[in-house]
């Protein structure tokens, strides 16, 4: 089966939108790369490539921690992710699946 060339959009994401293109698009809304209207729908991997690059560029002016960020990011970031893994939850997300690999 080959891999789809558009993204599905984190609205139809696997796993409540807990994927890794599902979080580079909530850390664009918090810094604003992105409205958070913009869902990615459609998107090929070019357009997910750049605007990693974009969003990579935010991080790095706070040294890639939460808890650098500015009172107002700070406070967007918490809204945002966590206004989704309270969806992804509800859904059936639990998180499992990123740490079965792990070695106790």
């Amino acid at each position: 089966m080959s891999k789809p060339d558009k993204y599905v959009g984190i609205h139809n994401d696997v796993n409540g939108g807990m994927t890794t293109i599902g979080k580079l698009i909530r850390d664009a809304w918090v810094f604003g790369v992105l409205p958070e209207t913009e869902d990615c729908e459609g998107w090929n991997l070019a357009g997910i490539d750049a605007l990693l690059q974009k969003v990579n560029a935010e991080w790095d002016k706070y040294g890639c921690m939460v808890s650098h960020l500015p009172q107002e990011l700070f406070e967007r970031h918490q809204r945002i992710h966590g206004e989704w893994l309270e969806k992804a939850r509800a859904s059936g997300w639990s998180g499992e699946a990123e740490t079965d690999d792990e070695v106790n």
